[in-house]
């Protein structure tokens, strides 16, 4: 499977700890963690497998001139400033305790690492030219939110080109019927925005080989 990447979108301390940005603007953080154990059980099969492994994670400049001002607007009325200080350092700053990965999903030398200032993850990142220089052409989606990052860069990935699979209980956002509402959108159409798996489903494909 060395044309696939598992793309493990955003799974940062400041959306999935309760002591993130996401809790600071009012966001049930357990609901967005709730990938961690399927992610667990999915990384290590798929890194056997010869997947790449692809994690991304959004926040900005410590001096915030890579943020524009709208968002930081939203950010405010929501009540989690990006930028303000929080227990885990600054609110989506890149380089701070929030900003990264979270310990149960920490990637191991050798992934790849994409730090991004907007919702998509192609957009002001270098991740389409890695994509290109490794022969990756399958993309699995994973990760939170659903409704925003994971949905951002899906579909732009299917306007590039590439076989995009998500894989639904390991995505989530803060409300179970968007969520559902999403998976629905992707496989509307006949897969307008790709196939959608479980990872059950995922890993029989992949032991049956």
């Amino acid at each position: 499977m060395d044309d696939t990447a598992l793309l493990i979108i955003d799974m940062q301390r400041d959306f999935c700890d309760p002591a993130g940005y996401a809790a600071q603007a009012g966001i049930d953080a357990a609901r967005l963690a709730a990938p961690i154990p399927v992610l667990r059980a999915l990384i290590p099969p798929l890194r056997a497998a010869g997947v790449t492994m692809i994690y991304t994670r959004e926040g900005h400049r410590p001096d915030l001139s890579d943020c524009p001002p709208y968002k930081l607007s939203r950010a405010i009325e929501a009540g989690a400033p990006i930028g303000a200080m929080g227990p885990l350092g600054r609110l989506l700053i890149r380089g701070e305790a929030g900003h990264d990965i979270v310990p149960e999903l920490y990637p191991e030398p050798g992934d790849i690492v994409i730090d991004k200032p907007g919702y998509c993850a192609f957009h002001a990142t270098d991740l389409e030219a890695i994509l290109r220089a490794q022969g990756i052409s399958r993309l699995l989606f994973t990760g939170v939110t659903t409704d925003v990052c994971v949905h951002s860069t899906l579909r732009s990935a299917v306007d590039r080109g590439y076989d995009c699979v998500t894989i639904s209980d390991a995505t989530a956002c803060c409300d179970d019927a968007i969520q559902d509402a999403m998976i629905r959108v992707i496989h509307g159409e006949g897969g307008i925005f790709g196939r959608v798996t479980t990872s059950a489903d995922l890993l029989q494909a992949l032991a049956a080989g």
